[in-house]
């Protein structure tokens, strides 16, 4: 695929086409006769400024638009991005509410960001503050049951196999429903954010540890700044 501009021939085809004109139709339209427009899609005339201001009035639209691309020349370029994960290679956070195993932390600047996460707190009161923070995530839990409580709504449980999407700028917080000791859930979080992880990773300092994996040794998070959670 050819990464030059667009001509002015094609942008006027594009333009023709998004609107479902002919070209006799885009002629009575502009004043410009339809030999001169057929010469300029085909790329063997142009048209001088004057005609392109009067093109874009008697058309009512402002100049940028006649040189808008169509949608598929604004499709973004195929980033081949791709990232396998598991416990055993993830970065773990661990806190009093929460064990964090972040998955695919070798890829920067990513807008999604996976995580494993492990629940023990049971009571609003041993959680303590609700979470905030930028952006949205969604939720799905994969073992035990899961009390979400959040700052406008009533608490819910979600089931094994249920989920959750919220807003992470309201105040959240997940808890281990009565009779279950642990849960567990797949968290993706997610922001315009490029930093977005390292964001969430300055939340956990306080107390927390960071270690590799599910089996790896913890070390001080003392690099971290933030509340604990």
């Amino acid at each position: 695929m050819s990464s030059s501009a667009p001509t002015l021939g094609a942008l006027l085809r594009n333009l023709r086409s998004r609107n479902g004109w002919t070209l006799k139709e885009m002629g009575a339209k502009s004043g410009i006769p339809v030999s001169t427009l057929s010469k300029v899609e085909h790329d063997r005339l142009t048209l001088s400024y004057d005609k392109l201001l009067q093109l874009s009035q008697r058309l009512g639209m402002r100049m940028s638009e006649l040189f808008a691309e169509d949608d598929d020349a604004l499709v973004q370029p195929v980033t081949a991005r791709r990232s396998v994960g598991s416990i055993a290679h993830s970065v773990r956070v661990e806190t009093a509410n929460y064990d964090y195993h972040y998955l695919c932390t070798e890829l920067r600047k990513k807008r999604m960001i996976p995580v494993i996460v492990k629940i023990r707190a049971k009571t609003a009161k041993e959680f303590g503050a609700l979470v905030r923070h930028a952006g949205e995530e969604y939720i799905f839990v994969l073992k035990g049951r899961v009390v979400v409580t959040s700052e406008f709504y009533d608490p819910v449980i979600l089931e094994e196999g249920g989920s959750i999407y919220l807003d992470s700028s309201m105040g959240h917080a997940y808890l281990a429903a009565e009779g279950c000791e642990e849960a567990e859930v797949l968290g993706v979080m997610s922001s315009a954010d490029d930093e977005h992880m390292q964001t969430l990773l300055t939340m956990h300092e306080d107390r927390a540890t960071v270690g590799a994996g599910s089996g790896g040794e913890r070390a001080d998070a003392g690099g971290l700044r933030g509340k604990r959670r």
